[in-house]
């Protein structure tokens, strides 16, 4: 594996600071590397999965770019906690534009990599710009809001709701109504026992507080990853499993998809097994580094 260095990084999107990690390789023979940037799942900061995956990708050849989107973390932006894709989106075009600008990079071959909610928030931005050179997901939650709204109606409807009372309650009083992101005992937005598990003890670093807006609600809950399927362009890899989150909803993504496409399911215990199992992280970054290295390099 190559060494690689860390570096603290900053930039601003609509004057807030957004802080991340970036990481490069260090090899004395090449000036410019192909780069990545990992989105990653709701609520979670850069010391998590998506810097697990930054820091292996660094480590065979590749400049990578972790962040705390705005709301979370050490970035900056109110309300806290708020799970805004609108803004998340935004955060991800602007992590692109930086890691095109650096010097160690070369533009030409800039891709996106997401990590379960992080797939949908990677590839609704790959739909709105050029320049992307490759895409990847993994154990991707690939929302199908038709099919929610069949399911429970209700339950989908009062979730809009409670958000937008959330939000009129933040506009008028300032106070965010929270929920933890993670719980098996309480309304959470989570509620698995792995991601609980993940959460509350594999990934409970310092920088990540398990907390959810309520008001993310009134946006969230009509982010509808199917939408993006035929906007994709781009070449795209997608890593799944059948014990990972929705594998009926990657296969209808995945079909829907008209760009060069290639998917490898592979074995895993469930969801956040791909966030921090050595083996599980190792298999889908040699699938993944293949993706996304140039043609010229792999000759």
């Amino acid at each position: 594996m190559a060494k690689f260095k860390k570096e603290r990084i900053e930039f601003l999107v609509k004057n807030s600071k957004v802080i991340g990690n970036l990481f490069i390789p260090e090899n004395e023979k090449i000036f410019k590397y192909p780069a990545a940037f990992i989105g990653g799942p709701m609520t979670s900061v850069k010391e998590q999965v998506t810097g697990v995956y930054a820091q292996a990708l660094a480590e065979r050849g590749f400049v990578t770019l972790a962040i705390d989107h705005r709301y979370f973390g050490e970035s900056e932006g109110k309300p806290r906690q708020y799970e805004k894709y609108l803004d998340k989106i935004l955060d991800i075009r602007s992590a692109l534009d930086f890691l095109k600008k650096r010097p160690e990079v070369d533009e030409g071959f800039v891709s996106l990599v997401g990590i379960c909610l992080g797939a949908g928030y990677t590839l609704a931005a790959a739909s709105q710009i050029s320049g992307v050179h490759r895409l990847a997901t993994v154990a991707g939650y690939y929302r199908d809001t038709e099919e929610m709204k069949s399911n429970n109606g209700d339950d989908f409807y009062n979730k809009i709701s409670s958000g937008i009372k959330a939000r009129e309650h933040y506009e008028l009083t300032g106070k965010v109504l929270s929920i933890p992101a993670a719980s098996l005992i309480k309304e959470a937005a989570m509620q698995t026992k792995d991601t609980v598990d993940y959460y509350t003890n594999r990934a409970a670093v310092q920088n990540y507080a398990n907390s959810y807006a309520v008001m993310s609600r009134e946006f969230f809950t009509t982010f509808d990853v199917q939408t993006y399927a035929e906007k994709i362009a781009t070449p795209f890899l997608m890593i799944h499993s059948n014990k990972a989150l929705s594998p009926h909803w990657a296969d209808r993504f995945y079909k829907n998809v008209k760009a060069k496409k290639i998917r490898y399911i592979i074995e895993s215990n469930g969801q956040t097994d791909f966030y921090d199992n050595t083996y599980i992280v190792n298999e889908c970054v040699q699938y993944i580094s293949k993706h996304l290295t140039p043609l010229e390099s792999k000759s």
